[in-house]
């Protein structure tokens, strides 16, 4: 046993990187872990592993384990629904980090109201998008047609999975189908 503590410990000390998609006992995508809580979870019996990297290996003294890509809870997780908060961050993050009017994905992005609050628009996930500087300048208090603007995508409230896998950088290609990539 304390073999096995002084062999995670080293796992984090020696850089053991990755990430590992966790699912609830129903299969459903809960959150993004790293491979040492994985291993963790996995050693104390508290999850099993689904999906596995071969090409990886996490090597002790005695033996070699597999390199966890999914893993899912032997216990169910009730999980009370939260939705995603209405903040600026998670608009710019549901936008992709993208201007939502040209396109552009350079800085400085700000939040502009679809429908102008001076003309009665609320801050609404369907009413707020991603815009760069010189196109809210642009668009200022006037409507889309006005301003002779329009949007790339329809602004919507976004989904705890979309929120899932933009927390990653990459998707492994394991996590699709859990994800519904598939």
């Amino acid at each position: 046993m304390q073999e096995d503590v002084f062999e995670v410990r080293e796992m984090h000390r020696n850089g053991l990187s990755g990430r590992v998609l966790v699912l609830n006992q129903s299969y459903e995508p809960l959150a993004v872990c790293n491979v040492q809580k994985a291993v963790i979870l996995m050693y104390l019996h508290k999850a099993e592993l689904i999906a596995e990297q071969n090409h990886r290996k996490i090597r002790s003294v005695n033996c070699a384990f597999p390199f966890p890509s999914v893993i899912r809870l032997f216990q169910y997780k009730r999980i009370p629904y939260k939705g995603i908060m209405l903040s600026r961050k998670n608009i710019i993050r549901r936008d992709g980090h993208r201007c939502q009017y040209c396109g552009s994905r350079s800085a400085p992005l700000t939040v502009d109201h679809i429908i102008p609050r001076a003309r009665g628009g609320a801050d609404t996930w369907d009413n707020l998008v991603t815009a760069c500087l010189p196109c809210n300048n642009k668009k200022s208090d006037k409507s889309l047609e006005r301003a002779g603007l329009t949007l790339l995508s329809v602004p919507r409230r976004p989904s705890h999975v979309s929120f899932l896998m933009h927390s990653v950088m990459r998707v492994d290609p394991l996590w699709k189908p859990y994800l519904f990539m598939a």
